[in-house]
């Protein structure tokens, strides 16, 4: 796959993943047409050398697998996490709101939105739904409006004169309720049940949010730029699916694992989160599933495990420079950022750095570095909760992008494909 492909696919990867749950079905899509298979997690797994599985979790989390060549006990895992969620507005449980004559949504922010670029965008709708079935039967379903249904007007100048010198202020109770039209009546579940073909009252529960219609696009003078919404982080689970199915044909004696956790955004605490036990529940009985398990064997695969936390990274920004560590500033299109904290935001060590610097090298290019300024505070990843929960080796990367959390982010087109390679080098590293 050229530079050029791999940046037009992860466009299309974006488009057909417009919430948690739809990049969950794209990523086992492409997992199945690669000859994966789904393990139950109600049942017994058995695991035998080169078997391709994956297993979702709550709809939005994916952790998917090739088995080594030999036991994990004795060939370790080789691991890339990443997530599935970004921030966005959700819908609230009791949705509708009629206010001054507008039919809106009452909407909720989900993890660090900037809400200034929610506004006067074409939105929609999409997410999941349970339905009753009978009895006390429930069946779940994927909705997409595709369509735009909803908008987040901003005050007109007129209205709020200081606002370019003084700058915008915005309440996220009072000032982010999206209209959907106007007259007397809502009914956004009446909207919703129709678009599936389901009668309203069927439907019980939902989880559902708004996105940007706005597709994902090739930008810049020469295409070099990457436009899309949800780079951060789909742009990290996109590169590791595709490193995994790349080198799905090699015989590797690790196991080579994906975990697509959701709910980073909003600190990772929940059943399909980081610091939940899918990842630790599917280690071990990947570890037991090849037969015959002795005391200790999952403590001795974690010990001969590396995991690559990616999650998308900030370069620098030419406006605002000062707001970045002067030594450490990373730029677009030139590949991925190992990214360090002393404090263990991130979980980068200087080994664990070296060993991902290996797999840049392989892959034809240096990696970056990013560090917070000291007098900064530190995002986090899943890296440092993996790393604490398992005890196994951890690098945090991710590429560089600007106008991280906005509705529509930027990345380089050219990192999309250096990542990976990168990410396959990992996957295939020897102990």
């Amino acid at each position: 796959m050229s530079s050029d492909d791999a940046a037009r696919d992860l466009c299309a990867f974006i488009d057909r993943s417009p919430t948690p749950y739809h990049a969950a079905v794209e990523v086992t899509r492409r997992l199945q047409e690669a000859g994966f298979s789904a393990l139950d997690e109600r049942e017994t797994w058995a695991i035998s050398p080169g078997d391709r599985r994956f297993v979702v979790r709550g709809g939005s989390t994916v952790v998917a697998f090739i088995a080594g060549s030999e036991p994990p006990s004795a060939g370790g895992f080789r691991m890339i996490g990443a997530h599935t969620d970004s921030p966005n507005l959700r819908v609230k449980p009791a949705p509708d709101v009629h206010k001054s004559g507008y039919r809106q949504v009452g909407v909720e922010p989900y993890g660090g939105v900037l809400y200034a670029t929610w506004l006067d965008r074409d939105l929609s709708i999409a997410g999941r739904v349970a339905l009753a079935r009978g009895g006390r039967q429930l069946e779940t379903r994927l909705v997409d409006l595709e369509r735009p249904v909803a908008r987040v007007p901003q005050l007109a100048i007129h209205l709020n004169r200081g606002v370019n010198t003084e700058g915008l202020v915005l309440n996220a109770q009072k000032h982010l309720s999206p209209i959907l039209g106007v007259g007397d009546k809502v009914e956004l579940t009446k909207l919703v049940a129709s678009s599936l073909g389901e009668a309203p009252a069927d439907v019980l529960g939902f989880d559902l949010m708004l996105y940007d219609t706005q597709r994902a696009s090739l930008g810049g003078l020469d295409e070099e730029i990457v436009y899309a919404s949800r780079l951060d982080n789909l742009g990290s689970s996109h590169a590791a699916t595709v490193a995994l199915l790349r080198g799905a044909s090699e015989t590797v004696r690790a196991t080579r694992l994906i975990v697509l956790y959701d709910h980073e955004e909003c600190g990772s605490r929940s059943a399909v989160g980081a610091q939940g036990t899918v990842l630790r529940d599917v280690l071990a009985r990947v570890v037991a599933g090849f037969g015959a398990p002795k005391p200790q064997d999952l403590e001795r695969a974690l010990a001969r495990s590396f995991l690559v936390s990616a999650d998308m990274a900030h370069a620098v920004h030419p406006n605002y420079a000062d707001q970045h560590e002067p030594q450490h500033t990373p730029e677009l299109g030139r590949g991925p950022v190992i990214k360090t904290n002393a404090n263990q935001s991130y979980a980068t060590s200087g080994e664990t750095a070296a060993r991902f610097t290996l797999a840049c090298r392989e892959a034809g290019f240096a990696p970056q570095q990013f560090v917070t300024r000291s007098d900064l505070p530190c995002g986090s990843t899943i890296g440092s909760i993996t790393a604490a929960k398992l005890g196994v080796q951890t690098v945090d990367v991710g590429n560089p992008m600007l106008s991280m959390h906005s509705c529509r982010e930027m990345a380089g087109a050219r990192d999309v494909a250096l990542a990976i390679g990168a990410y396959g080098n990992v996957l295939t590293m020897g102990d």
